[in-house]
């Protein structure tokens, strides 16, 4: 199932994904099944809904438990029943099939026109007569009440073939010299008919006389040296009819007026294909071979619309849901689900609990006018207070944060960013426009000079690559934009610093290795082999224990550029600010602290003792001494506890006296 939203409408292809062979036999399905996620996971809601080659046109029959559908090659008809969801039958005809109609409530009557001007008729058990009409024909239409079929082609006469007599009637003589397609009102029985200049003709079959005439050509805006021929018709109810055209415009009429209601243009100059109506909602379905655009019938606005992966040729609306199928120039015929336009038929039900399951999913969307910056642009911008509000957005290892938002903040941390970004656009372009004075033969960039000539010593082998390397459009920010180029005072570089002079070292010594080999002789190859390993060796391990103390100093310098930086950090939080110069005031407070505790504390913490004199005049005197240090509670405690136990240990210094012999 593919997933697409579009002015801000789910569509669920249910078409979409792979499909297995035919000619494949079971076994070899099941273990293509087992070993193929994609295909595990395919929605397949009616088995075998393809054609072998193209499919030209699709019906569902009036009670809503078939699905018939046509196509080639062979030329061949087949019948879905969608209780079971499955193939119910499958008949190959003798030509292909230009349309069909369901005279039936069911499959047991159908009635065909083939592309060689016959007609032919299928009962429940295959076909039942077939005869053939004077021209070519283009489309058909059934008129219950009298039970006639209209058959109108590449010829100015409408056909009229009486089933329940079994003969022809006098046809129909319109105005027109080819008739396009015709269509029958439900409720009244007026059948109109749109003709090759652009007109629609409305018969009345009860008294077989033209009763209206309608020029549709006038109201097509894009109307050139050609007029806009008339290709589908389909009415909405008994006042409301809806004419398609060949330039591209579907016309909304009411047959009391011969002014359109509405026009729609789809802005591609094809064929209108086929035309629906969406009844509880007033939407209208419109389709030519790339697009199906469903609008507002009342105000032409559109709704959403369905892309064409392939041609269309034919659609067919389940009535009352939103379930819609189409017959495509591609052996799988498409099955669109729209939620918002109904519920899912009975047949397939499922398809509302699985949607419902997709969407409550939680489905993480990039929007094109949203900036993503990271926690320490945040800060820099002065937006860190926003943190936790609906106004950012946690993703990765940042947040995404309005345009509109960002641009405002941006100006006011840094009002003057878009001169600079103007003065060092104008010095860019001076410069490549003034040659240089002294023209030096280095081809290395401006820009991360080291980390070029490093790319150009490299190894023998790969000195071409290198070359492309420099030359690659795809890195050319890199040598070129400034905000590239590699800053040797952070803590990443000065991390990994170490690591890129060693390879060098290697890289070095490689070479010098290949160029020692090329010089010296074979016999004198062998000798001089363990010498450079036992060398190469040795150099090895001193490079080792270099680079691992390389490490250590530079992770020792940013330990003790953090401490520092804390505790510069903590003594600006602990900054005493005075005010002495308040002559007035008898009660003056000569110390505020900034930190939260009092000046008492923190004077008691530092062993300072401040004494303040009373005023005389406008003048304050001010002075402290330091007081007497203080000795700590635990201090005291072990100095006492030592005394006593000196006083309870026995002397044992007399032991190791030796004594001296006697004379």
């Amino acid at each position: 199932m593919q997933v697409s939203e579009i002015d801000n409408v789910k569509i669920y292809n249910l078409s979409a994904g792979k499909s297995l062979p035919d000619w494949l036999s079971e076994r070899k399905k099941r273990a293509i099944l087992k070993k193929n996620v994609d295909l595990r996971r395919r929605i397949e809601l009616i088995q075998e809904f393809d054609m072998p080659g193209v499919s030209t046109s699709i019906r569902a029959s009036v009670d809503g438990q078939y699905i018939m559908a046509t196509g080639i090659y062979k030329p061949r008809i087949k019948c879905y029943d969608v209780n079971n969801l499955s193939l119910k039958f499958e008949r190959c005809l003798d030509s292909e099939v230009v349309t069909f109609e369901i005279l039936s409530e069911d499959y047991t009557k159908i009635v065909f026109l083939q592309c060689d001007r016959y007609v032919e008729f299928h009962v429940g058990h295959g076909r039942h007569y077939r005869l053939r009409v004077p021209h070519f024909g283009r489309d058909i239409a059934y008129h219950k009440p009298s039970c006639d079929l209209f058959v109108v082609g590449a010829s100015n006469e409408v056909y009229r073939l009486n089933l329940e007599v079994g003969q022809f009637m006098a046809p129909y003589v319109t105005k027109a010299n080819e008739i396009n397609t015709c269509a029958v009102n439900d409720e009244h029985g007026l059948l109109v008919i749109g003709t090759e200049s652009g007109q629609v003709e409305a018969w009345d079959p009860r008294t077989k006389s033209r009763q209206g005439l309608l020029d549709c050509a006038l109201h097509c805006s894009d109307v050139g040296n050609t007029l806009p021929a008339i290709t589908k018709l389909k009415f909405n109810g008994a006042l409301q009819l809806g004419v398609g055209s060949s330039s591209g415009h579907v016309l909304l009429y009411d047959i009391r007026s011969s002014k359109p209601l509405l026009v729609k243009d789809h802005m591609n100059e094809i064929p209108i294909k086929n035309i629906e109506f969406h009844k509880q909602m007033n939407y209208v379905y419109s389709m030519d071979s790339l697009v199906l655009k469903i609008w507002d019938g009342n105000t032409g606005k559109q709704y959403t619309n369905i892309e064409a992966s392939a041609d269309f040729n034919d659609l067919c609306v389940i009535p009352n849901t939103g379930l819609c199928m189409m017959a495509v120039e591609d052996p799988k015929m498409q099955i669109y689900y729209v939620p918002s336009l109904g519920p899912a038929p009975k047949w397939c039900s499922f398809l509302d609990n699985l949607t419902e399951e997709l969407e409550s999913s939680a489905v993480q969307t990039v929007y094109d006018d949203y900036k993503f910056i990271t926690k320490q642009e945040l800060e820099s911008l002065g937006l860190d207070h926003l943190l936790g509000t609906n106004l950012l957005r946690a993703y990765m290892h940042g947040y995404f944060v309005d345009a509109r938002l960002y641009k405002r903040a941006k100006t006011i941390a840094d009002p003057f960013a878009f001169e600079e970004y103007k003065k060092r656009k104008i010095r860019e372009k001076i410069e490549l426009e003034r040659p240089a004075r002294l023209k030096l033969d280095d081809n290395l960039p401006k820009v991360n000079k080291e980390l070029a000539s490093r790319l150009q010593n490299v190894e023998i082998k790969k000195n071409k690559q290198s070359n492309n390397l420099l030359k690659d459009n795809r890195f050319k920010e890199l040598f070129e934009n400034p905000d590239f180029e590699v800053d040797k005072e952070a803590d990443e570089y000065r991390l990994l610093n170490p690591v890129l002079s060693r390879l060098d070292k290697k890289n070095t010594k490689k070479v010098k290795q290949v160029m020692a080999v090329d010089e010296v002789e074979h016999v004198e190859e062998e000798k001089d082999s363990d010498i450079e390993l036992y060398q190469s060796s040795e150099e090895s391990s001193d490079d080792e224990k270099m680079w691992a103390k390389d490490m250590k100093k530079q992770h020792r310098l940013i330990r003790n550029k953090k401490q520092e930086e804390e505790r510069d950090e903590e003594s600006r939080n602990e900054k005493v600010y005075e005010f002495s110069n308040a002559p007035k005031l008898t009660n003056i407070r000569s110390i505020t602290r900034v930190s939260k505790t009092s000046l008492g504390e923190r004077l008691t913490k530092e062993g300072f003792t401040t004494m303040v004199t009373g005023t005389g005049g406008n003048k304050e005197m001010k002075f402290s001494m330091r007081g007497k240090k203080n000795v700590s509670d635990n201090q005291k405690s072990m100095k006492k506890h030592y005394e006593e136990r000196k006083q309870l240990v026995r002397r044992t210094g007399f032991l190791s006296k030796k004594k001296l012999p006697r004379k």
